[in-house]
Formats: structure tokens, C-alpha cells, sequence
């Protein structure tokens, strides 16, 4: 390490995922994992031995008399000098313990461990690269798991923590909430309930981390022989934890890999919206068609223009595509119609694609001579491919459907015909039922069944956004095909109110009038239902906005 210590900076410990964890988690998570006098304890990623000093009070309580530790208490630790500071605090309370200078997925199974505590290092796959992305994804797949590129490194982290364990050997994490919801941790959701006998799961309302933004569960595994359920308590805060144990737990069972986002709802509230989704009057959308994402023109500000930049450049008719301007904000009524279209190329906005055919005119030559000179060619998406100035187009799809929201996803007819960019996803509607689809689609949606069900399948983002990936919104509960057919006499009158009151803030309105048509009428859902309904929406709407806000404090 040299004789001079390296300065261990917050910006340092970010990027090696280091994030020093509160003590009322620590000795939580202690308290419960650390059961006898004998028992041996390892803190993979040990930081500042937060856990480890619990665990020695912990067998301190237990009545160890001896004064030396290390036999029982093990840690591993990347960072010299966070290894140095450890010793150096296990020490100030009068114990000591065996910790290691290594990268975790370097250590092989020597002992094995009757509880392995901590908190990994959460480093996200931007960062998590190259002879350490590839170190974790084998470490992983020798237990069995395959992690795809998308995977952070605590995914990894957990699996190989898990190989340290006697087989009734206990595991108790602090792990990030994309545990519940990413697709990439679905191997590590089915890897849990395969491997334990016991998976228990605590939640916070609020923050818990102090200059933290990224929201974290606990996770507290045991036993062998597979789990045919994982349990949940959700405290409020750190104070919280003190009151688990007299509380209830509750059940989850799971499909095979699926997301554990239910787990934020009651059991009761899940089996109303899973009762009520699979019934026959709910279909999802990929059962209406096909979700894609909207052309990468690899640089909007070359490509996307206005009308007087189009006067001005002298292009041609032909050279040129309608699209729906970069950007969600203008698609808030049912329909995005030509005149809609029209008034936005009126107001200024980029609502023309540049995109000539394979023999430019002398004004288009001209413009692309331009972006040589400004090096457009050069960019990523560009450079890929010929020639260089004609953007891949998708099909010109009959709904957008916008994938990240503050309030809900939209589904919006596309009566302009307009081509889409990556700012929103196209759903080209399957043959059959493109005429109904196109009508009533849009506004059957907004029922509260579909608005819990875009919270469920979708994930909370930086900002309090709520992001829907293109299999994500496959999966989003939406009025079938017989269903719509069947109430259209009743739905097509709402039409004219419902666009003013979506031009406004009026959507619980709107909500009100679609619930009372396809829910209580159609399917004779009861009120208490849909009021149930309703209530799990605003309560993951909530907690997302309540993270948004935090996310917004903290920059």
C-alpha cells in the first residue's frame, strides 16, 4: 500500500459502491443472525466493521469470556486502509478479528460460516466492468446463478456470500430494493427461495441511509431446503426496527423469477388486483400488440427540425418525416391528431425528421456537409451506420406510449400518422383489433386496475419517475379486446369530457367515470375493491414521489 495512506474520500467510496452503514441496522441484522457463543461470523466487504463489532457485543452477550475474537469473527475488506481502520476500531472496543485484504470474489470457502452479515458494495454495470464484472459473473454462475450484463455488482455479491454458509447457516444483508423489481435479479429472487428454507425481507418508508439516495431492503435468509414464500415487514424509519418483532409478517408467493414488487402492497390489496388482472375481462397490452422503442437518430439537434429551419435549409418535401416532437410533455389527451401536429410545427416545434432518400438534393448535400463539419458523423450512432444521415425508422406505430412518467403512463392514439423517436415507445396493434384499440384503448386504461398495474410492472427511477422497459410494459393489465366491445356504447360518450378533463387535472375524475363502466358495471367489481384499487396506487405513487422529492433535495 506504500508508507503514505490514501485519503479515503466520498467520492472514492462511491465508486468502489462503499456506503458505511447505520448502526441500528447493523445490530438489527446482528441481533437476529448472531444466535449462540460458538457461532462464527463473517462481514464480506467489512468497511469500517460495523457488523463485526456488533457481532463481537453480540457474543460478548452470549457469554464469551475469551479475550481474543478472532477465531469467530471474520472479515474480508478491498480497501487497505478501510482494513486498517477496522482493526483499529474492533480494537477500541476490546476485540479483534481476522480480516483479510482481498477482493471478496477472489476468496474461496475455507470456513464455512453460521452467519454471514453486512452490507455489500453496490456498484452499478456502467461501473462494474472488465476483470471485475467477469470475476462476479463466474463466482455467480458456480452457484448456479447466471447474471446478465445488466447486473449491479451486489447481485453477484449476495450469491457468493451465500456459498459461505453452513447449510442451516444464516444470511443477513442489506441489499438494494431493485432486489424486488429489476429483471437482472430475477436468477437471485429464484436463487433465494431455492436455497433457504426461510426468506424474510424489511422495507422502509423513508430513507434510512444518510446521503443515500438509493432505497434499501434487509435481507434475512436461513435454513436449506427452499422456500415456498418470502415474508415482509415494512417499518417506517430506523425507530422502526425495534418494533419488528411484535409485529406480523407477510406472505408472498411469487411466480418462478417474478418481480417481488407486490411485497409493497398488503397481502389482501395483491390478491384483489391478482384476483381481478386475471380474470377474463383483463388481458396485458402484448396481447394487443407489439411495444417498441422509437427511432435513435444518434443526434436530435441535427436531425429533428422546425418549419423555418426546414424554409431556410431549402429541403424537399420528400426529404422529410413527420414525427411526434422529442419528448413526452405534448401527449396529454387521448388522441394526437393532425391538427394537434400542425399547431406544434405552428409553435416551433421540432416536428420534422430530416432523413433524405439515397439521392440527397443539393440543399440536403448541403446540410450534411454541415453536420460533417460539426462531426455528427462521428457520433456513436452515427458512425455506425450508412450512410451516416439516414436514421433507422421503425414502423409508424397506432398508440405512443410514453415510458417515463410522473404520474402515469399515457397511451395515445396516433391519428397524425407521425413517426416516433426513442423518447417514446410505438404499439403497432395486432390485426383484428387496430379499430377498437385505436378508440377506446386510451381511455380504457385509466382505470385504477391498469394505474396499480403500471406501479407493479414498472420500476421507480432517479427523480421519482416511473420507467417502463418494453417487456415491462408487455406485462402492464389492460381491458381485453371482448371486454371493450362490450361497454363501447358506454364509453364513447365519455370521450369528448374525458379529453377536456385530461387537458386539466382532472384524471381522478377520469378514472371515476372509466371504474364506474368497465369495473362496476362490466365486471361487477365492488366498491370496497375498487377502493382498495385505488388506494395501493397512491400509496406506490406516493412512496415514488416521496423518493422523487428526496432525489431532488439531495442535488
Amino acid at each position: 500500500m506504500g508508507d503514505s495512506p490514501l485519503v479515503d474520500t466520498l467520492p472514492i467510496r462511491k465508486a468502489r459502491g462503499a456506503f458505511f452503514t447505520p448502526p441500528e441496522i447493523s445490530r438489527y441484522v446482528v441481533d437476529w443472525a448472531v444466535r449462540s457463543k460458538t457461532d462464527v461470523i463473517l462481514e464480506p466487504s467489512c468497511g469500517e466493521a460495523s457488523f463485526l463489532v456488533e457481532a463481537g457485543e453480540a457474543l460478548r452477550r452470549f457469554g464469551k469470556s475469551s479475550l481474543f475474537f478472532s477465531d469467530q469473527l471474520h472479515g474480508v475488506e478491498i480497501h487497505g486502509e478501510s482494513a486498517a481502520q477496522a482493526r483499529n476500531i474492533l480494537s477500541a472496543s476490546n476485540l479483534d478479528a481476522h480480516i483479510r485484504v482481498s477482493d471478496f470474489f477472489d476468496c474461496s470457502v475455507k470456513t464455512e460460516y453460521d452467519a454471514v452479515i453486512g452490507n455489500p458494495p453496490y456498484v452499478r454495470y456502467q461501473q462494474h466492468a472488465g476483470t471485475a464484472r467477469t470475476k462476479s459473473l463466474e463466482a455467480a454462475l458456480a452457484q448456479g446463478v447466471r447474471l446478465n450484463g445488466l447486473a449491479s455488482s451486489w447481485a453477484a455479491f449476495a450469491v457468493q456470500a451465500a456459498s459461505f454458509l453452513k447449510k442451516e447457516g444464516r444470511l443477513g444483508l442489506v441489499l438494494p430494493a431493485e432486489l424486488l423489481s429489476v429483471n437482472y435479479a430475477a436468477p437471485v429472487r429464484r436463487f433465494l427461495l431455492e436455497r433457504f428454507g426461510r426468506v424474510r425481507l424489511v422495507m422502509f418508508e423513508n430513507r434510512v441511509f444518510p446521503g443515500v439516495l438509493e432505497e434499501v431492503v434487509l435481507l434475512l435468509a436461513e435454513g436449506s431446503g427452499g422456500a415456498n414464500c418470502f415474508e415482509v415487514h415494512q417499518a417506517r424509519d430506523l425507530a422502526g426496527l425495534a418494533k419488528i418483532e411484535s409485529s406480523q409478517w407477510q406472505e408472498h408467493r411469487p411466480d418462478d423469477g417474478a418481480k417481488w414488487t407486490p411485497a409493497l402492497l398488503s397481502s389482501s390489496l395483491f390478491e384483489v388486483y391478482r384476483d381481478i388482472s386475471e380474470a377474463d375481462g383483463f388481458e396485458t397490452l402484448v396481447d394487443w400488440g407489439d411495444t417498441y422503442l422509437g427511432a435513435v437518430t444518434g443526434n436530435n439537434g441535427f436531425f429533428c427540425l422546425r418549419q423555418d429551419e426546414v424554409k431556410s435549409i431549402g429541403l424537399r418535401e420528400g426529404e422529410l418525416l413527420r414525427i411526434s416532437p422529442p419528448g413526452s410533455r405534448h401527449l396529454r389527451g387521448r388522441r394526437f391528431t393532425e391538427s394537434a401536429w400542425q399547431s406544434m410545427v405552428n409553435e416551433g416545434a421540432r416536428c420534422f425528421l430530416f432523413r433524405p432518400k439515397d439521392k440527397p438534393s443539393i440543399a440536403a448535400l448541403r446540410y450534411i456537409a454541415e453536420g460533417e463539419a460539426k462531426e455528427v458523423h462521428a457520433t456513436y450512432k452515427c458512425a455506425a451506420r450508412t450512410p451516416w444521415y439516414q436514421v433507422p425508422l421503425v414502423q409508424v406505430p397506432d398508440l405512443f406510449l410514453t415510458y417515463m412518467n410522473h404520474d402515469r403512463p399515457r397511451l395515445v392514439t396516433n391519428d397524425a400518422q407521425a413517426q416516433i423517436l426513442n423518447s417514446l415507445y410505438g404499439v403497432l396493434l395486432h390485426h383484428g383489433r387496430k379499430a377498437i384499440g385505436r378508440d377506446l384503448l386510451p381511455i380504457a386504461c385509466l382505470n385504477s386496475l391498469t394505474l396499480l398495474g403500471s406501479e407493479m410492472v414498472g420500476r421507480a427511477y432517479g427523480g421519482g419517475l416511473l420507467k417502463l422497459e418494453p417487456k415491462e410494459a408487455d406485462k402492464l393489465p389492460v381491458p381485453s379486446k371482448a371486454l371493450l366491445e362490450s361497454v363501447r356504447d358506454e364509453l364513447e360518450p365519455l370521450v369528448p369530457q374525458v379529453f377536456n378533463l385530461l387537458r386539466g387535472d382532472g384524471l381522478s375524475r377520469v378514472v371515476e367515470m372509466v371504474d364506474r363502466v368497465i369495473l362496476s358495471k362490466a365486471l361487477k367489481v365492488s366498491d370496497s375493491d375498487i377502493a382498495a384499487l385505488s388506494r395501493g396506487r397512491e400509496l406506490l405513487l406516493q412512496r415514488r414521489v416521496a423518493r422523487g422529492k428526496a432525489f431532488r433535495d439531495e442535488g
